[in-house]
């Protein structure tokens, strides 16, 4: 209805269309309607209900009068009716219970304006007007708005390294320590563990959207995230494992451009496999935080990733944080990770066993559960990390690569290092 939406011709949509339940209030439409050059035939007997059946199967008007004096409860029927209401619709309602509480509820739900029964031809004819007016204004997107939005993704190199930890932990920093409203986006989709962090369902939004990528607007992002505060939402999914990804990423881009309209602060839970197979999805990030661990593995893996977000991020500020660091107990020394992987970590995050359980038992993210601890002081700076790297331009001042992929880690050194070190003459 009232929803965000993108401007653009009506098409082949009629300009009006009402349903209204008796005939003395369709004798004063009728004339109002002609006199403002509109067909009297789109007036049609029925109310609420019958809107519904209706737009089901067809294209919403650009002006929608629908008669609730026939609804038992009014705000719910109005719901269903945003399920087949093409978001831009003006809707315009027409009742008989004269309250201020339910005027308000019902302008809050999305209507334009609420009118009262019997219906007064002059005030019928100003509130259309009014309408048409409303349609017909242009919508733009506020550019300081636009400016002020920050898209982060974060990457594991490695399953397991705690980068879903971190993002939703990201999200929920943005959200309520910082107030900014925040979505969420776990691109997990058999397997995500965003929703089940925040101990929320996650309900079918992702995998609807995937299915069907014509559906996303603003009407559809308000109705398929899952608010997990006042300023946070996620989009998630638990899809059947037998159920294997068919899309071509389409629906992913435009969640994030409808997330740009809708929110300042995106977090994307981004898989590697989902890299690999969209790298699109990187073409608005502002910031990439990759996720790793001071291991062997994860040493190559992150050689790798930093050469190809160099490749093909060049435009997004790249933060890499080192996660689960004990010192004295790693595979690899923080000093040999930074060589191999030709640049410093940005942040190291302390392995804390304890608090990560904690988080689980209370179904809070990391930070919510875990406030005063070390780890989670390392993901306030994270946080900060990332709103700062959002102002500066994409300029990574690395070296250029003068060694292969596999040449810059020097394997059996890291490992012969090892052994002597724990073994002092």
């Amino acid at each position: 209805m009232n929803a965000p939406w993108k401007a653009g011709p009506g098409g082949g949509r009629d300009p009006y269309q009402a349903y209204i339940c008796d005939d003395a209030a369709l004798d004063v439409l009728r004339p109002v309607v002609v006199e403002m050059g509109w067909a009297p035939e789109k007036c049609n007997k029925g109310g609420l209900r019958n809107a519904v059946q209706a737009l089901s199967i067809s294209a919403s008007p650009n002006i929608l009068l629908v008669d609730l004096s026939e609804s038992g409860d009014p705000l719910n029927d109005i719901n269903a009716l945003a399920e087949v209401c093409e978001p831009g619709t003006v809707v315009i309602a027409i009742g008989q219970v004269n309250d201020v509480r339910l005027y308000r509820d019902l302008l809050a739900s999305g209507i334009h304006d609420y009118l009262l029964k019997p219906l007064n031809p002059s005030v019928l004819r100003d509130a259309l007007v009014n309408a048409q007016a409303v349609f017909s204004a242009p919508k733009f997107a506020d550019a300081s708005a636009a400016k002020q939005h920050i898209s982060t993704a974060v990457i594991g190199t490695r399953g397991g390294v705690g980068a879903s930890t971190i993002a939703t932990s990201l999200a929920w920093l943005f959200s309520a320590e910082n107030k900014q409203p925040t979505a969420l986006l776990d691109l997990d989709i058999h397997f995500g563990t965003g929703a089940l962090s925040l101990d929320l369902e996650p309900g079918r939004g992702l995998t609807d959207a995937i299915e069907n990528p014509s559906r996303i607007d603003g009407l559809f992002i308000e109705r398929a995230m899952i608010r997990a505060n006042d300023n946070l939402a996620i989009l998630s999914a638990e899809a059947p494992i037998n159920m294997p990804l068919m899309t071509d990423g389409a629906a992913f881009l435009q969640l994030e451009e409808e997330f740009r309209h809708a929110f300042e602060m995106t977090v994307i839970d981004l898989p590697r496999n989902m890299l690999i197979n969209f790298p699109q999805l990187l073409t608005d990030v502002n910031v990439i935080v990759l996720v790793t661990e001071l291991t062997l593995a994860a040493a190559r893996d992150t050689i790798r990733m930093l050469s190809w977000l160099k490749t093909n991020a060049q435009h997004a500020q790249v933060v890499v944080v080192a996660n689960k660091v004990q010192p004295g107990v790693g595979e690899i020394s923080k000093a040999d990770f930074e060589s191999s992987i030709e640049r410093k970590i940005d942040i190291a995050v302390a392995y804390d066993l304890k608090s990560a359980a904690n988080a689980a038992k209370l179904g809070k993210t990391f930070c919510e559960a875990n406030r005063a601890s070390k780890a989670s002081v390392a993901v306030r700076d994270i946080a900060k990390a990332v709103v700062g790297a959002s102002d500066v331009a994409s300029d990574d001042g690395a070296a250029p690569a003068k060694k292969s992929l596999l040449g810059k880690i020097d394997l059996k050194s890291m490992l012969s290092k090892k052994s002597p070190a724990k073994n002092p003459a």
